[in-house]
């Protein structure tokens, strides 16, 4: 819980992927939601304790948790976790987020590692004008 920063509405992510700690953005709406929960379950140390209660929820626990939600809403596309974060990627990419900023978010340490992502962002491609249509304006 000491990792919400509610003040700066930020999140830290102590070894996320790749084993780096960072910092994302935390929504007010999730804020919201972070809050009923814990005034609910009143964990003690991790939000969302394991089994044990001093451990945090394991990879196993959050795959079966996030497949579970999967079949509840309904969704039958391929997905894993993974996909979270290229979905994470691919909307802030479409909403015009600068590309250097996802690089932050995500943890890359190279550009071009945030680059593959743009391959997905079609939206994003679809609404950038080609330099011809700029040409026929000065004939």
């Amino acid at each position: 819980m000491r990792d919400i920063d509610s003040d700066r509405m930020l999140i830290h992510v102590e070894r996320g992927k790749g084993g780096k700690d960072r910092d994302v953005m935390l929504s007010p709406s999730l804020l919201v939601l972070l809050r009923d929960y814990w005034r609910e379950a009143r964990p003690q140390g991790w939000l969302f304790p394991g089994q044990s209660r001093v451990e945090p929820l394991s990879p196993r626990s959050l795959n079966r948790a996030f497949n579970s939600a999967k079949r509840m809403a309904g969704i039958k596309k391929p997905a894993t976790l993974h996909s979270l974060r290229h979905s994470f990627a691919t909307h802030l990419l479409e909403a015009d987020t600068d590309v250097r900023v996802i690089q932050v978010l995500l943890g890359h340490a190279k550009l071009t590692t945030t680059a593959r992502y743009t391959h997905v962002a079609t939206k994003t491609l679809r609404n950038v004008s080609s330099p011809f249509e700029h040409i026929q304006d000065v004939t």
